[in-house]
């Protein structure tokens, strides 16, 4: 499967952390990530993850495009939603387009979590058989 990560500036250290504790399941699947966000996962972790531009960008852009070509099975986006001044347009968009696409979304710790664990108990494999 291919996963995709991002996350506000607020929450990459959560985002690394989170990636630090679930390295052994994230090993398993392809990564990519917007810049920043992978550039700082893969430096803590070691984790191979293919890196797009930073989200003021394009990268965001970049990873809509992949979920509207069926390339991405799941993205874990932590945002920081107490500021709107870090939820953009760009930002709904990605959410909208993987509404469109049925591609899971985590968008905080609590969900991260629960798809992470379904990952790994196989709950998403049906995905592989839709491409």
């Amino acid at each position: 499967m291919t996963i995709a990560l991002m996350a506000h500036d607020s929450k990459k250290e959560l985002m690394i952390q989170f990636c630090i504790a679930y390295f052994g399941i994230l090993n398993r699947h392809n990564l990519c990530a917007t810049g920043t966000t992978g550039k700082l996962v893969s430096e803590a972790t070691g984790l191979q993850i293919q890196k797009y531009l930073s989200g003021s960008q394009g990268g965001g852009q970049q990873l809509v495009s992949r979920v509207t070509c069926n390339e991405i099975d799941v993205l874990f986006f932590f945002r920081d939603t107490s500021n709107n001044s870090t939820v953009s347009a760009d930002d709904i968009n990605i959410l909208r387009v993987c509404d469109v696409h049925n591609i899971p979304v985590a968008t905080n710790i609590a969900t991260g979590e629960a798809l992470i664990h379904a990952l790994q108990r196989g709950d998403l494999d049906w995905r592989e058989n839709m491409k």
